[in-house]
């Protein structure tokens, strides 16, 4: 079974349909952009369900329940905890969108183990949004912090091979979002095609040992995007970089 004649809900169902030609007249992918909303919704649901405790105070301390909310408060946590081991002082400022980032491409890599779902993380021109703005915010960072002293950064260990460093460093630079997005792509349309293949074969029992290979993929890409992020926002705070 190949992805494009693969079922999905937004072929099968017709508000959806209606939905992917609106989509469409703007000049999205209508696969594309049904799926980041749907995901972007569920996003939005456990923001304001998963948090409603927490808002309004009368949660205070863990519950003791494996509920929603303690999902959650384990989720956030677990993540910024991560990101303060990499950041330091700054992983409050920055988690805004370092956890965003994280939930955001997990959510979305998982979205394509449930039948009738495409991963939004197997379109390139999603996967090169997220890199592009790692870099730009990577590069912010670096100026608000150390001032146009940050070009030095491009320069090397000493003024008389910065005729050399420069462009080594700039392509370097330059690279890092296109690496960001190809990895993430690459690994999960590989991931997903595997899948598909074996479920048009048999779709009751075969699939399941990819699927749960799937659900490792996914943890992992997530892992290694925001750990490749947390690399770059660290060497462009970094003073002895």
């Amino acid at each position: 079974m190949s992805a494009e004649n693969a079922f999905t809900w937004g072929a099968a169902s017709e508000p959806i349909l209606h939905l992917g030609h609106a989509l469409e007249s703007l000049g999205v992918d209508p696969h594309v952009g049904i799926d980041v909303l749907f995901t972007s919704g569920l996003l939005v649901f456990f923001a304001l369900v998963g948090g409603a405790k927490f808002r309004k105070g009368t949660q205070v301390e863990p519950s003791g329940r494996l509920d929603l909310a303690s999902f959650v408060e384990l989720t956030i946590g677990g993540i910024y905890n991560f990101t303060k081991g990499a950041l330091g002082h700054k992983a409050g400022s920055l988690f805004w969108l370092t956890g965003s980032l994280a939930l955001f491409i997990l959510i979305n890599n998982l979205i394509g183990l449930v039948p009738g779902f495409n991963p939004p993380t197997d379109q390139f021109n999603v996967t090169i949004v997220l890199g592009l703005i790692v870099f730009l915010v990577t590069h912010v960072l670096g100026f608000q912090t150390h001032g146009f002293a940050y070009l030095k950064h491009f320069m090397g260990p000493a003024w008389w091979l910065a005729w050399l460093m420069f462009p080594i460093e700039l392509i370097s630079h330059l690279v890092r979002p296109l690496s960001l997005a190809l990895r993430l792509f690459g690994n999960i349309t590989g991931d997903h095609k595997v899948s598909a293949v074996f479920f048009g074969i048999l779709p009751l029992l075969l699939p399941l040992p990819f699927l749960g290979l799937g659900l490792f993929v996914a943890f992992v890409q997530t892992f290694v995007f925001l750990l490749l992020t947390l690399v770059y926002f660290q060497m462009a705070l970094s003073h002895d970089h």
